[in-house]
């Protein structure tokens, strides 16, 4: 059933072969990405390590619940999971359906195949295999194949390996062997750029290459981010502090009140045993609660917050974002690993340098006779064209991008070459072919008035046909100019440029020859060559140089040339003078590499070149092996193992929908420049999420104290349940807020990434926790001191008074959070904090009213102006002493 090479002459295949194959080898699909459903989507914010604490911590108060018919405690710590769950969830399912309308794909497309003996265009979900396809400049192949005819074939096979052009043929002795994929292969995804072909369909949907690519990209990726291993070493330090300190409360108090204090061998009875196991009941809950308080309810709500805040503010950056973690791992990475085409360069042939020796200057073009043949030889001998395009946007070309890049350097001097064109008329034409490497056009032309054949090639091949060298004006011996034109020609190819050499030779209106016969004569006149290249973004080089003074390594991995990909790491700054060969290899030699060897090399090299996609995915997953945070950037299909492997995957906001389904980040304007971007707000949201942290744990630490030391003095519960709600969850959600929306800095890429094993407290911060927290505790145990021992006791007054400075202590020291780890004024840039502002409004007020109008539910009562007063400037000396000491920290720095 199959067909052969022959079918493309006995009219393809017929409707029962192709229904025989579509039932053997499936349809022409790709199986799209099964996406996790709403309620897994959901559940996976469960997985987050400190709100797996807080399902225990809720567990604990509901028992305490149940006894004392209580709930506002639970109801409130059910809250804090709810909110911090739901928002995570949101902003991703959020994030998912711009990302799906981003990635529409259209299978509808229709391709001219060959069945029961007749051309048809079918949809190209339906070609099976077997069909014999008719390829033409400008159309995607829909299925890998082989070819069956190939005249002047080019592909574009960029999405696949990097390379734009690729020569194609069925001629064995032609066959490129250095070629990623066999010269007479082509492959679903690739476009054809010049020239026209038939190809047998070998493989279709899953199957294709692309196919492959697609189903590694969508294999589910365990490694951990950074972020959740530090937040994992977190919870559980909370949770052993939070049970230890509650198990030796439980202990001492059960030996002391419990063990010591009763009779047990006088018990006789179950009502002699009851005081005992109320005490011990009464001591257990006290534990419980101390464990509760021991949580940061705010800490989980604090990182979504923060990572879904930064998702939004990130898409004005053109950073589409579509897994929350993702935005702060883009400020842990330290590695990042980035394609050539289409991210480093502009993924389009421009003119670099014309170098037309009878021109002035070589390049400019006037109205003497040279410029009138290089402009018609440019606008004639060529198969490209340019789009219509509005006004105000750039041009765009259909064909070779080389040919168009010369049609756009006509257009950038307004040269009409259409008009041209039409003008010539075209008498016999040689289309290129990568066995004569070169085109040739013979035309009439209304310029010179008569027949001119016009041209254009491998500049060594097109110089060996030429007789003389059109040299400002004056004919120069070819032979002897050979070595001029050669050594220029080598300084644009060590610039990994592309060169075309152009000639002309002017037929007399009596001869008939063809262009075959008349370019055998060798008696051309040669114009000059021109150097085409795909230029750097303009913004690379400096993007590059930011990354590395943060500290981050950048890797090539491309398929293009050692020589391209090499100069063009040159042009960004990335390879120096004394680089060597170790610091860079071809896809072949490293998976040639043992695992031993290659995790010997890999943090060295600089560039892989000629590389396959199962190449760079292992290259990503040995980094990882030697402790990197790896990101990789690209647009092609190729690029979405290494997406989806890697902690942060960057796709192209115009690559292909393979790649952008595997990637966590998706850059709107395909600017490498957008990276540094992504890197600096992850380190600032790191820098944001570890100030909460400093700012939530000094809370829990004198919550825990309060209640463990005020259970010991014997005191009742300083603060109610109610009022550890507004602490603990409000004020939290709102510091959350304040602290996650504070702007990036640009000082956070003058440091080095952070290990993703350091813990995420880190010295300075214990430091600010134990030495805030212990001077709080100090004041707020005196004045609980100073209430019980005053006369009238600890009344209901005295006890709003100290629940107000507790939270005014911790009001005043958000703004000390907010500059912790700077040396800069809590006040610098608030008046752009509009966050900032909102909140610590939103808490003056909810504790206004709570202690105004909060009566019985809260335990207040309203206190007068010169209490509030006397409350406010006092707890106000913990803004003032912070404000000194990072003016002196500013004056020693400096």
């Amino acid at each position: 059933m199959t067909a052969t090479k022959d079918d493309f002459y006995h009219g393809g295949l017929t409707d029962d072969e192709v229904r025989q194959s579509r039932e053997k080898y499936g349809v022409n699909l790709l199986t799209p990405p099964k996406r996790p459903s709403l309620w897994k989507l959901y559940l996976e914010k469960f997985e987050d390590p400190v709100v797996r604490v807080l399902l225990v911590a809720a567990i604990f108060s509901l028992i305490i619940s149940v006894i004392e018919n209580e709930y506002a405690e639970t109801i409130g710590i059910i809250a804090a999971i709810l909110l911090a769950t739901g928002i995570g969830f949101y902003f991703e399912y959020d994030a998912n359906k711009k990302f799906d309308l981003l990635n529409a794909v259209n299978e509808e497309t229709l391709v001219k195949v060959i069945r029961n003996g007749r051309v048809q265009e079918i949809p190209r979900k339906d070609v099976v295999v077997g069909d014999i396809i008719v390829l033409e400049t400008g159309e995607e192949i829909p299925a890998d194949g082989e070819l069956l005819e190939a005249i002047s074939l080019q592909i574009n096979e960029s999405n696949l390996t990097g390379e734009p052009v690729i020569n194609k043929t069925t001629v064995e002795a032609d066959f490129d062997e250095e070629a990623t994929y066999a010269s007479n292969k082509v492959l679903r995804g690739t476009t054809v750029v010049d020239g026209h072909g038939t190809m047998r369909v070998l493989c279709v949907g899953d199957d294709t290459e692309i196919g492959k690519v697609a189903r590694q990209s969508t294999e589910q990726s365990t490694e951990p981010t950074p972020l959740n291993i530090q937040l994992t070493k977190l919870a559980n330090l909370i949770g052993k502090i939070g049970f230890s300190v509650a198990g030796l409360a439980f202990a001492i108090f059960f030996i002391k009140d419990v063990l010591l204090h009763y009779d047990f061998s006088s018990f006789q009875t179950f009502d002699d045993w009851l005081p005992a196991l109320k005490s011990t009941l009464q001591y257990f809950m006290m534990a419980v609660t101390l464990i509760v308080v021991a949580v940061p309810e705010g800490l989980p709500m604090s990182v979504t917050l923060s990572l879904a805040l930064n998702m939004r503010r990130m898409l004005s950056t053109n950073n589409l974002v579509r897994k929350m973690h993702a935005c702060e791992t883009m400020g842990a990475i330290t590695v990042i690993c980035t394609d050539k085409t289409g991210t480093l360069t502009q993924n389009l042939m421009q003119v670099y340098e014309p170098s037309f020796y009878g021109l002035k200057d070589g390049g400019e073009v006037g109205d003497d006779d040279i410029s009138k043949l290089v402009v018609e030889g440019i606008s004639t001998n060529s198969t490209a064209f340019l789009e219509e395009m509005a006004e105000g946007e750039k041009p765009k070309g259909v064909g070779n991008p080389t040919e168009v890049a010369l049609l756009l350097w006509l257009n950038s001097r307004n040269r009409d070459y259409l008009e041209l064109r039409e003008n010539a008329s075209v008498i016999d034409q040689l289309t290129f072919s990568t066995e004569r490497k070169f085109m040739a056009t013979l035309v009439k032309s209304p310029l010179i008035g008569k027949k001119v054949l016009y041209v254009k090639g491998a500049p060594e091949i097109v110089l060996g046909k030429c007789k003389d060298v059109i040299l400002d004006g004056k004919r120069v011996d070819a032979v002897e100019y050979r070595s001029t034109v050669e050594k220029q020609l080598l300084g644009y190819q060590n610039m990994a440029m592309r060169t075309l050499g152009f000639a002309f030779k002017i037929v007399e209106d009596t001869d008939t020859r063809d262009s075959v016969e008349l370019v055998a004569d060798h008696d051309l006149s040669f114009l000059g060559v021109v150097a085409i290249s795909d230029p750097i973004r303009q913004d690379v080089p400096a993007a590059v140089e930011k990354c590395q003074s943060a500290g981050i390594d950048i890797k090539i991995v491309t398929g293009d040339t050692p020589g391209t990909a090499t100069e063009i790491a040159r042009q960004i700054g990335l390879w120096k003078p004394e680089d060597t060969e170790r610091n860079r290899i071809t896809g072949a030699a490293f998976a040639e590499l043992t695992d031993e060897e290659a995790l010997d090399r890999v943090m060295d090299l600089k560039i892989m070149s000629r590389a396959r996609p199962t190449d760079k995915q292992r290259l990503v997953q040995l980094l990882q092996q030697k402790g990197a945070v790896v990101a990789v950037t690209g647009d092609g299909t190729n690029d979405a193992p290494a997406l989806n492997h890697a902690q942060v995957g960057l796709s192209m906001g115009t690559g292909t929908s393979v790649a952008k389904e595997a990637s966590d980040i998706t850059l709107l304007d395909d600017s490498f420049n957008s990276i540094g971007t992504a890197v600096m707000w992850g380190r600032s949201l790191y820098k944001n999420i570890q100030r909460f942290i400093v700012f939530q744990l000094t809370i829990n630490f004198v919550a825990l104290l309060i209640v463990l030391l005020g259970s010991l003095i014997g005191t009742e519960l300083p603060l109610t349940v109610t009022q550890m709600l507004w602490v603990n969850l409000i004020m939290d959600t709102f510091a959350a807020l304040a602290l996650a929306s504070i702007p990036p800095s640009e000082s956070v890429m003058k440091e080095k990434p952070r290990s993703s094993s350091d813990f995420i407290i880190s010295k300075a911060m214990r430091s600010s926790i134990l030495g805030t927290g212990v001077i709080f505790l100090v004041v707020l145990m005196g004045m609980l001191y100073w209430f019980n021992h005053a006369e009238g006791g600890m009344t209901v007054q005295r006890l709003t008074i100290f629940f107000t400075f507790f939270v005014m202590l911790q009001f005043w020291n958000l703004f000390n959070a907010r500059v912790f780890g700077t040396t800069d004024s809590a006040f610098k840039g608030i008046s752009k904090s509009y966050g900032m502002e909102l909140i610590v409004l939103a808490i003056l007020v909810g504790q206004f009213l709570i202690v105004q109008f909060g009566g019985a539910v809260f335990r207040t009562e309203p206190l007068d102006l010169i209490t509030w007063l006397i409350i406010i400037a006092s707890s106000s000396l913990v803004l003032w002493v912070g404000e000194a000491m990072r003016f002196i920290r500013r004056l020693t720095q400096k």
